[in-house]
């Protein structure tokens, strides 16, 4: 997927911005979220595209960088931890879950854009396929549809109402274990400050992450872009 995507465009970045983990948040429901890319799988190895819930399992490298990420992430004083209903998603959160001594929510709005017709093709021809109406939707073009899949409405939708349901669990620093299109796309389509040649210059590779704050009610800024994670 981000390999597909690095392909598309080349210019400059997202700045970063000063980010309080240690809010307390407010009475908006203002949140800082962070939305962390699943470890390598079975699925990235293959080269093929794999939407399915409920999807293969980390790879051993996998399970490395998902110690990893726990590891760059242990001072973030996050307060509760969400991830999709893909297991890709739940075994890299994991160690980030254990180390804050927190409870796994399972929420299948933060799962990866379904492929429709385009399940199981190569990744490498995601962008003639697969991702053709996702970026039509960065142009405003919600109404476009990925074949035997949803269009631009339908995934806003289904992710705005899974941060709905985060803030009704009064979680002002949640870590959100999601998936590459998911994260750059609903990003894209909703930050404020969204630079959308980021997914040409450094789109999500496992373990990557964009930090956003705001709220369902206010929109989102995003504060913070790592796309090419240290993982080792």
């Amino acid at each position: 997927m981000a390999t597909a995507v690095a392909a598309t465009t080349a210019t400059t970045g997202v700045a970063s911005a000063d980010i309080d983990f240690g809010s307390s948040g407010s009475s908006s429901g203002e949140m800082v979220i962070t939305l962390v890319r699943h470890a390598e799988s079975a699925g990235n190895t293959s080269g093929l595209i794999d939407t399915k819930v409920p999807g293969p399992d980390l790879t051993p490298r996998g399970r490395t960088q998902a110690d990893n990420v726990a590891i760059q992430l242990a001072d973030k004083n996050y307060d509760c931890a969400f991830a999709s209903n893909m297991v890709r998603t739940e075994q890299t959160a994991a160690p980030t879950v254990a180390k804050h001594n927190l409870s796994l929510n399972i929420q299948p709005g933060f799962r990866e854009i379904e492929a429709g017709q385009y399940e199981g093709s190569p990744e490498a021809e995601a962008m003639s396929g697969y991702l053709q109406a996702p970026i039509k939707w960065l142009s405003g073009d919600l109404n476009a549809r990925i074949p035997g899949s949803i269009d631009g409405n339908e995934f806003d939708s289904r992710v705005d109402q899974a941060l709905l349901d985060v803030q009704r669990r009064h979680c002002t620093n949640p870590v959100i274990f999601s998936h590459g299109g998911t994260i750059m796309f609903w990003s894209m389509m909703n930050a404020g400050n969204a630079d959308k040649n980021k997914l040409g210059t450094d789109p999500m590779r496992n373990g990557g992450r964009v930090v956003l704050k705001g709220s369902p009610q206010k929109g989102w800024t995003i504060v913070e872009w790592v796309g090419h994670p240290d993982l080792g």
